[in-house]
């Protein structure tokens, strides 16, 4: 047997969305949190691959100048999951192609939603 070594990616059920990263920024951000937060991200992850559009405390869209976004030539609804101290998923949802789109990973409280 070889030495190499690879992370193994979690599979995907036909009906929970895929996660991808938007920006590089994003993918920097969601290692740091993992760092730090690591069950709390799984718990995360498994919301967002489940049900990222229902609304409630811990996950909801935001609203006024931050509610919407442009990427990929269209705007979107940016929503928000909220971790422990202050961290914060910004994402937004394909719902026709079942895809979450990780746009910012904030590993504390974005100074835009103070």
């Amino acid at each position: 047997m070889g030495t190499r070594r690879a992370d193994v990616v979690r599979p995907v059920r036909t009906t929970e969305y895929t996660i991808v990263f938007g920006t590089r920024g994003a993918e920097q951000g969601w290692r740091d949190l993992v760092a730090t937060q690591r069950n709390a991200v799984v718990s995360a992850w498994e919301r967002l691959a489940h049900d990222p559009v229902a609304e409630d405390l811990q996950c909801h869209a935001l609203r006024g100048e931050l509610g919407v976004v442009t990427h990929s030539g269209r705007d979107w609804v940016r929503r928000q999951y909220e971790l422990k101290r202050g961290a914060r998923l910004w994402f937004t949802v394909d719902e026709q192609r079942r895809v979450v789109t990780l746009i910012a990973v904030h590993t504390h409280h974005p100074n835009a939603t103070k």
